[in-house]
């Protein structure tokens, strides 16, 4: 059983797994801050299945790119629920949870979130094994830069601004589909990673931010994560 975690954009959610079926899923209000709704939609999610913390067996958290606060707030939930447990945390790439919201995808698939100045976090995913497709790893992008990457065919799925954004500059042969991140599929993948046995003790994650705070830019020149 394992209890999953999507707080990378506004629409934040959780749900619970069991035997590779999604048993309950519950999105957050957006009105408010997932620091002040998370906890208790956490009672609510598992009152809804009928069991107990302590049958949980594993987490799983998407792990950025996203907001910097929302994924503080759920790496933090998430380290104080396994602290002190033998529980794995597995980490998931929240563009690539993303991109499996498009299950029927034959075309590669273009996972995009809002970076805000004019940018956008996105990577390119093989719908065959969904693995990362070489030409345009997961970063950040301007709309012109991620159309000189990707040609179409294409599906592309994120938020609607954004992802309108793209496919006007890409013109014909390119499929939209406007969504977000899911706790549902960040515990799909989560499962299937932790099934590779890539589930760690929570206390060595740390969030994918890929771009720097603002602050952290002027203190150190260096707009990207490990530049």
């Amino acid at each position: 059983m394992l209890l999953a975690f999507e707080t990378a954009t506004r629409s934040a959610s959780i749900a619970l797994l069991a035997e590779g079926e999604c048993l309950v899923e519950e999105q957050l209000p957006r009105d408010r801050g997932a620091a002040e709704v998370l906890l208790p939609a956490v009672d609510a999610v598992l009152n809804r299945a009928g069991v107990r913390l302590d049958a949980v067996e594993a987490f799983a958290v998407s792990i950025g790119p996203g907001s910097f606060s929302g994924l503080r707030v759920g790496l933090a939930t998430v380290k104080g629920l396994a602290f002190g447990t033998p529980r794995p945390v597995v980490a998931v790439p929240t563009l690539a949870a993303l991109a499996r919201r498009v299950p029927d995808a034959r075309d590669p698939v273009l996972a995009l979130l809002d970076a805000r100045r004019g940018e956008l976090y996105a990577a390119a995913y093989d719908p065959g094994d969904w693995e990362p497709l070489g030409g345009l790893a997961e970063g950040v992008y301007t709309p012109e830069q991620l159309c000189e990457r990707i040609r179409p065919p294409c599906v592309l799925v994120g938020e609607i601004g954004v992802a309108e954004q793209v496919r006007e500059r890409l013109g014909e042969g390119v499929r939209l589909q406007p969504d977000r991140p899911s706790a549902r599929c960040v515990a799909e993948l989560g499962a299937e990673l932790l099934a590779r046995g890539e589930g760690v003790d929570a206390a060595r994650l740390v969030p994918n931010y890929v771009r720097r705070a603002d602050a952290e830019v002027k203190q150190t020149g260096l707009r990207f994560e490990g530049r």
